[in-house]
């Protein structure tokens, strides 16, 4: 499937006990819903063609032979469908009666995947008619022919990179060592689970939390299908509870007591993704114990049912961004306080220009003073207006310091740099790089200066954006001795000043806050225009919310650019145009391989999540990569004008 993408279903059919006939015929309409749909895989629940709660009538004869015999006639049905669909049902071997997932494709049954662990408490009796199935697949006789019979059988699609599906049953997922860990470890990278699990008052939560760290543990994508309404309620009741799930995060989650079938699109890329960067994963199992099925599912291009966040580092969820800001606050703080305490160093320098960043900056050194103790009027708050900079900012820069309890410092650059472009013998009514540089660079010469002279260190204000894109001078704002803000992108900067102003419990304070949320980013080195900002970054670099998107699915993921292009379309659907998103796509992956230079040699600052470029731990990349096959694929999906 196109970028690994592939649909998968979990269904719930109306079913009467003992009753396969019936329940054969509502099986059936799942899977033509089901093709209709677009799944490649559709698992359905334990024992589902005569239903789980038969009690002793799986003793009789006719049952497990109707049973048999619907199979038979469901697996013709399928002919001609590349669906691989998972139907359970007893089964008898040997005079002994087991508990099986069928796996029915295009005709054929291609192996009988056995449950390995019987419960036998409570409310579930299995020993009493089931017999557990056996790990090493068996040979078991079928249409005049073999298939694998037991729990070690991997169903291998051989035109779909990456799909290797493996099963379980019901209790398998529930007990210490289930099979699909040793799935896992043979390289299985979806789950099922044919399941029948009854609903007690909070069970639900606990299964929610048992498949979704089951894929997030195994790295996989989990279909979990459960038994539903139509099984007896002589002392149970089950609520068709059915769960798709990824890598931890829950993608499908069906309505309990109602039949019915959810779907979710499966991002296979993303799971070998996640295993190639796990060096711990570990292909491990003994595969001489292994059978591997081959299949083929036709090629298409899923119009995806699959939500693409157009925030990847922000939740969506108002109490989960509070309290994840609150942690990225506490964990830049506690980076902070750390290296004050081990160097000695009770004050510290800042550069504050009303701007996002060195007010995240400034929130956090305030944070981290508190924990060591330390007065606020330690740190030594610098404001340096030159040709840039704005009434608008310099006041809340003022304003800022003065509420946090820090000491403000003024120091008028513009002589400074002045006398340096003399010196240079550039024109100063030529703003270029050199007009531009020339102010961050004396900044930065200011802060280290008066760092040494009041016995402190620099506290650096760059973001994880502006460093994936290059957007610092090298030696100027892009040099300090602790960079607080390194791992934290630019859309989760305007989150965590928000989340601040929210909580300070200080009318002033919000309100100042709240003004530099309103204010446009910029570096302010050009003069402004009737005392407005004249520089305003994101026209000139494109929108930070896009490119935080690029950079999470290029660092997180290792995406291929035509997958970023695609999925950006998707999550910023009627916001950008497919050509604005592919030029800010092209301008990205251009700038983050010229500029690496500017982060091979990153100040120390602490990592907040799953994202960071430092050299040392994260972005271990050489600066002279070439870029030429990632432009090459970029030019080869160019929309047209």
């Amino acid at each position: 499937m196109k970028d690994g993408f592939i649909r998968v279903a979990a269904a719930t059919p109306d079913i009467k006990v003992a009753d396969p006939v019936f329940n054969a015929e509502k099986i059936w309409d799942m899977i033509a819903e089901g093709k209709e749909k677009g799944a490649k895989v559709m698992v359905f629940p334990e024992l589902a063609l005569t239903g789980y709660t038969c009690g002793d009538l799986f003793l009789q004869d006719v049952l497990v032979e109707t049973a048999k015999n619907e199979l038979k006639k469901l697996i013709e049905k399928t002919e001609g469908m590349d669906m691989l669909a998972f139907v359970g049902l007893p089964w008898e071997k040997n005079g002994k009666l087991y508990n099986v997932a069928a796996a029915i494709w295009n005709g054929e049954l291609l192996g009988l995947v056995t449950k390995t662990n019987m419960p036998n408490y409570s409310e579930f009796y299995e020993l009493r008619h089931f017999n557990p199935g056996p790990i090493a697949p068996e040979e078991e006789e079928w249409n005049e022919s073999y298939v694998p019979f037991g729990s070690n059988i991997l169903f291998k699609c051989a035109n779909v990179p990456g799909l290797v599906i493996g099963g379980e049953i019901c209790e398998d997922v529930w007990v210490m060592n289930p099979p699909s860990i040793s799935h896992a470890m043979a390289g299985a990278t979806v789950i099922v689970n044919c399941s029948a699990s009854d609903e007690t008052t909070g069970k639900h939560l606990y299964r929610n939390s048992l498949i979704s760290g089951q894929s997030a543990r195994l790295v996989c994508g989990y279909i979990y299908a459960n038994a539903g309404e139509g099984e007896s309620t002589q002392d149970l009741v089950f609520g068709g509870h059915n769960i798709i799930a990824e890598n931890g995060t829950i993608l499908a989650n069906s309505k309990r007591f109602q039949n019915g079938v959810i779907y979710a699109d499966l991002d296979l890329e993303r799971i070998r993704s996640e295993r190639r960067r796990m060096t711990t994963f570990q292909m491990t199992a003994d595969m001489e114990d292994y059978d591997f099925v081959e299949f083929e599912i036709d090629e298409e291009e899923l119009d995806l049912d699959r939500f693409i966040d157009p925030a990847p580092f922000v939740p969506s969820d108002a109490a989960t961004r509070d309290e994840r800001c609150e942690e990225i606050l506490t964990i830049q703080a506690m980076g902070l306080k750390k290296r004050l305490a081990h160097t000695g160093c009770k004050n510290a320098v800042i550069g504050i220009s009303g701007g996002l960043d060195s007010t995240l900056a400034l929130l956090v050194m305030a944070k981290a003073f508190d924990m060591l103790n330390i007065p606020r009027e330690n740190i030594l708050s610098v404001t340096m207006p030159c040709f840039g900079t704005t009434d608008r900012t310099y006041n809340n820069a003022c304003i800022l310091t003065h509420k946090l309890g820090a000491e403000l410092k003024e120091v008028v650059i513009k002589e400074a740099v002045n006398v340096h472009f003399r010196d240079l013998g550039h024109d100063s009514n030529v703003h270029d790089v050199t007009y531009e540089n020339s102010q961050a660079r004396e900044r930065t010469q200011v802060l280290m200066d008066l760092a040494n002279k009041y016995n402190g260190m620099v506290v650096g204000t760059g973001d994880m954006s502006e460093l994936a894109l290059g957007w610092a001078t090298y030696n100027g704002d892009h040099m300090s001795m602790y960079g607080v803000n390194a791992s934290v992108p630019k859309t989760l900067v305007r989150h965590l000043v928000r989340y601040y102003a929210d909580t300070c419990g200080d009318e002033e304070l919000k309100a100042v806050l709240y003004d530099i949320l309103d204010t446009p980013v910029s570096p302010e080195l050009l003069p402004p225009t009737e005392g407005e900002i004249s520089q305003k970054t994101e026209d000139l670099v494109g929108p930070y919310e896009l490119h935080d998107f690029f950079m999470y699915y290029i660092l997180r993921y290792g995406y291929r650019p035509s997958k970023i292009f695609r999925l950006a379309k998707i999550a910023f659907k009627g916001e950008y145009s497919d050509e604005i998103i592919y030029k800010w796509l092209n301008t990205f992956y251009r700038r983050f391989f010229a500029q690496q230079f500017k982060r091979s040699c990153l100040p120390d600052g602490p990592k907040v999540g799953s994202v960071a470029v430092s050299p040392r731990g994260d972005l271990r990349m050489p600066s002279d990569a070439a870029r030429r096959i990632w432009m090459d694929e970029l030019e080869s999906i160019r929309p047209e004008a």
